[in-house]
């Protein structure tokens, strides 16, 4: 790559003074410009004719050097001072001798409250938009922290409700203070340094951010955006104890929790341990009584159970059953054998009718039967004389026995 400017060349290199002149033609061709920022730094000697002061961004750590004719300072009613928020019309002016830059004013403008106040509405409406007041995405602070971070003024009241609220209702509460600028042009600053820094630190479990009143103008820190942001990039949850009731910087809609003051931070950043142990008082009551009212019931219902005739006298019952059972067993035994009776005394007759009726009866009172034997030797019943031919083998059958008789016709009979 070449150098665009002849000369400049290790070989033949530019003279300071030659580099200086150039920055300045440079600087020279910016022309006038309005610049806006917080005034710190104001040196307005007297007898000189020159002021000197320190313009500084309030959401940047950037700041510049500006002088102007003492007489554009003191004509502003009432007098400008640090942190004021400002528009300045100046010139950038390089200064070869120190190779220095500033900027030389000819006109400074105090921004005035309803500016201030339109600008606030308008990073309202933004920050609204872009979600950062969403309660969603507030987080809950937890219950019992075990250590909290304390964002305040050095010695100021505010730092010391804080502490003495939160220790006089939870006395074992361990602090990490950061004592910050919380108005002026050093304030954004300082406010962010500390809060990374309590951020950073895993044992601090929410952080308090605490002032106490003031004017808006006062109160300006806590609504600038650099501040608001890193507060909706905190892991740690972040109370925001900022001024009086009325008093509502935009910190407050994006502080996961707002407390109306100080006062009422200390009181809400940790519990009251004599309301705690109240509660607890009454759990174990309750628990207590619920326990006593538990054990009563069913002693009640043990001594009901054991009342009863089951449990009084268990051998009664048993004894009156199996006189049941024995009773109910000879019922059983008497049914049997009675109908045992008179299922043989039904049989006995049926084998005295049987006996009556059958064939041996009749034999046994003289009767016989005549049985025809054929050829084969089977013998059949003979009903008629007929069937009987002279000479055919029978076989008489009586009572005690039977005899064998040849048919042999009776001339005289039929």
């Amino acid at each position: 790559m070449t150098d665009p400017k002849p000369g400049s060349t290790p070989e033949d290199p530019w003279p300071v003074r030659t580099v200086s002149r150039k920055i300045a033609e440079w600087v020279n061709r910016l022309g006038a410009v309005w610049v806006e920022g917080q005034l710190t730094q104001i040196s307005a000697r007297p007898g000189t004719g020159t002021a000197f002061l320190t313009l500084r961004d309030p959401a940047a750590d950037v700041s510049m050097t500006i002088t102007c004719a003492t007489g554009v300072l003191r004509a502003h009613e009432p007098p400008l001072t640090d942190g004021a928020r400002v528009l300045v019309h100046a010139k950038p002016t390089f200064f070869m001798n120190r190779g220095t830059l500033s900027l030389r004013a000819d006109e400074i403008r105090a921004v005035g409250i309803g500016e201030l106040l339109a600008r606030i509405e308008r990073l309202r409406k933004l920050l609204a938009a872009e979600g950062l007041f969403d309660a969603r995405r507030k987080r809950r602070p937890p219950f019992l922290p075990g250590k909290v971070g304390l964002i305040t003024g050095r010695a100021s009241a505010a730092e010391h409700d804080v502490l003495a609220n939160a220790t006089g209702r939870w006395p074992a509460v361990r602090f990490r203070v950061e004592n910050v600028a919380v108005q002026g042009a050093m304030a954004v600053p300082q406010i962010l340094d500390a809060l990374r820094a309590l951020d950073r630190d895993p044992e601090v479990d929410v952080i308090v951010i605490a002032r106490g009143g003031g004017s808006v103008e006062d109160l300006l820190p806590f609504s600038d955006e650099a501040l608001l942001r890193a507060v909706s990039d905190c892991r740690t949850p972040v109370l925001s104890a900022i001024g009086h009731e009325p008093d509502t910087p935009l910190l407050d809609h994006v502080a996961d929790v707002r407390c109306s003051t100080p006062t009422d931070a200390g009181k809400r950043v940790v519990p009251d341990v004599a309301e705690e142990q109240a509660r607890v008082r009454q759990a174990r009551d309750r628990a207590r009584r619920a326990l006593h009212g538990w054990v009563d019931r069913e002693l009640r219902l043990l001594t009901q159970l054991r009342s009863r005739p089951v449990l009084a006298d268990p051998v009664t019952p048993l004894v009156r059953r199996g006189d049941e059972v024995r009773s109910l067993t000879d019922r059983a035994r008497r049914a049997v054998l009675g109908g045992l009776t008179a299922e043989t005394t039904a049989l006995t007759a049926t084998r005295a009718r049987l006996t009556t009726l059958g064939p041996a009866a009749t034999l046994a009172r003289g009767y016989a039967v005549v049985q025809l034997v054929d050829a084969d030797g089977a013998p059949r019943v003979l009903r008629s004389v007929d069937e009987a031919d002279e000479g055919a083998q029978l076989r008489v059958r009586l009572a005690d026995g039977a005899l064998r008789a040849v048919v042999a016709h009776d001339p005289g009979g039929r």
